[in-house]
């Protein structure tokens, strides 16, 4: 499904969110400090939007993602960027051919959703970090705020899958994504998830209205 929609995924994230997306991925990496120039991944990279805003936090970011159509896009763009370039390669995130205690920080943005095991993939992230490496995750959300959660859940169900359904040669990949959010745990189910595999000061915060959320939370040294 994603190999199939990626000619069409940055058209589409930057139209189905009125070009919100850039903003929440500069968010996620200002939320990292990553001492000492240490490496930083970026899990379900996608197209490697999420990878380019990590290069002010250090000169080593890599970019994984298990669909090959997708790391070719981010590697076109990651060429004609300037240093430092990151690094892609296929991985699954439930199996990094990383060493334990490798990185700095890792990130994921809306891609744990569609991992085959959520807290498999948690505790693969959780692996590879150093001892108080950090993780920046960011996920779509339900709003709390029925004024908001109404209109939301009409363009969500209704809006955004047709819209996907015009542009991008697999739409169905535009129904799929309501019904992954909806299923999704979300702040407070989610950091507990987090702590249970290990991570500590698991927080969220909620991003535009509570569209989106940032999850964080460190390795314990």
């Amino acid at each position: 499904m994603f190999s199939a929609v990626a000619p069409r995924y940055d058209l589409l994230n930057r139209l189905l969110s009125a070009n919100l997306d850039q903003r929440w991925r500069r968010q996620a990496a200002d939320a990292l400090t990553v001492p000492n120039g240490s490496p930083v991944l970026d899990v379900c990279a996608g197209t490697g939007d999420q990878a380019l805003a990590l290069r002010k936090r250090t000169q080593r970011v890599l970019a994984a993602d298990f669909s090959v159509p997708m790391l070719k896009i981010a590697t076109q763009k990651f060429r004609q960027t300037r240093d430092p370039i990151p690094a892609g390669f296929a991985s699954d995130t439930l199996l990094l051919p990383l060493p334990s205690k490798s990185l700095g920080a890792v990130t994921a943005s809306f891609g744990l959703r569609n991992v085959a095991d959520l807290d498999a993939a948690l505790r693969e992230m959780h692996r590879v970090l150093q001892n108080d490496g950090e993780t920046a995750i960011l996920e779509f959300a339900l709003p709390r705020s029925n004024l908001l959660r109404k209109p939301y859940l009409f363009y969500f169900r209704n809006i955004l899958p047709r819209i996907g359904a015009w542009l991008s040669p697999r739409g169905s990949a535009y129904s799929y994504l309501p019904d992954s959010v909806m299923q999704f745990p979300q702040r407070e189910a989610f950091t507990q998830r987090m702590e249970d595999v290990g991570f500590r000061d698991a927080a969220w915060q909620d991003l535009t209205g509570g569209i989106v959320c940032l999850y964080t939370g460190r390795r314990d040294s």
